[in-house]
């Protein structure tokens, strides 16, 4: 809560209130969806106060008023799952893999796995936490572990160091590859990603006619999946929390 009801920006009043990121904010704010003391808000950046009415497509949104903290968790992410706090089509969902008491919290996705990858996850209520996490100025290092059908030749492992123009046109900044020990013919790189182009293993592989059997997420900066298995989630621990605010220059 703003301290003294000091005004604060909509997008991170939005955030604060566990209703989208920053910048998912900004989206409802654009899309008309979002007014302030009855009024249609046209731009995020306008100041409001715990003493303004908000209200996101009709329903007035409030900050806690309980004064608790924010929770930031780790989830392994299974496949067939969705990024996402609902689903249309009424497939699982991150959160539905959350006690009722945390999923009562509102906490949101911190980026995405695409349906068919699984791994480390983050989810929480602290909207500048997210906003940074998901912001291109602060992108922080991922790596994936990905099984590959089959072997990579080299020219395909040195186009991906060096950095690739994908068969659409986007161009993609150099990664690091390592190749692991190939197991039952098949082959594991571990791949560590700096950007946040959607989808960005899949379509490098794609343009090579490479077969993914599986796409691991087992770090984003400072955090390590580890032994979590898969379904499961912890709470962030003071010390993690602390790295990961520091690597996004909030401590």
């Amino acid at each position: 809560m703003p301290e003294n009801n000091s005004p604060i920006r909509l997008n991170k009043f939005i955030a604060q209130c566990g209703i989208a990121s920053r910048r998912g904010a900004d989206d409802l704010v654009f899309a008309g969806r979002v007014t302030v003391n009855g009024s249609v808000a046209d731009s995020p950046g306008i100041k409001v106060t715990s003493s303004d009415k908000v209200a996101v497509d009709g329903k007035t949104i409030r900050l806690d008023q309980s004064g608790g903290s924010d929770i930031t968790i780790m989830l392994h992410k299974p496949v067939e799952t969705v990024t996402t706090a609902k689903d249309p089509q009424g497939r699982e969902t991150v959160l539905d893999l959350l006690p009722a008491k945390i999923q009562k919290m509102r906490p949101f996705p911190v980026g995405r796995l695409d349906y068919f990858s699984e791994g480390l996850l983050l989810l929480t209520t602290d909207g500048d936490l997210c906003y940074r996490l998901t912001h291109p100025k602060w992108h922080l290092p991922k790596v994936y572990e990905v099984t590959i059908r089959g072997t990579v030749s080299d020219h395909a492992l040195k186009t991906m160091r060096n950095g690739m123009t994908l068969s659409d046109g986007e161009k993609l900044a150099p990664i690091k590859v390592e190749r692991k020990k190939a197991i039952a013919g098949n082959q594991t790189l571990e791949l560590t990603l700096i950007q946040g182009i959607n989808r960005q293993i899949r379509r490098m592989c794609d343009d090579f006619g490479l077969t993914i059997l599986r796409l691991h997420r087992v770090k984003q900066g400072p955090l390590a999946l580890g032994n979590l298995k898969r379904g499961k989630w912890r709470e962030l621990s003071d010390k993690e929390l602390s790295a990961l605010k520091k690597a996004v220059k909030l401590a």
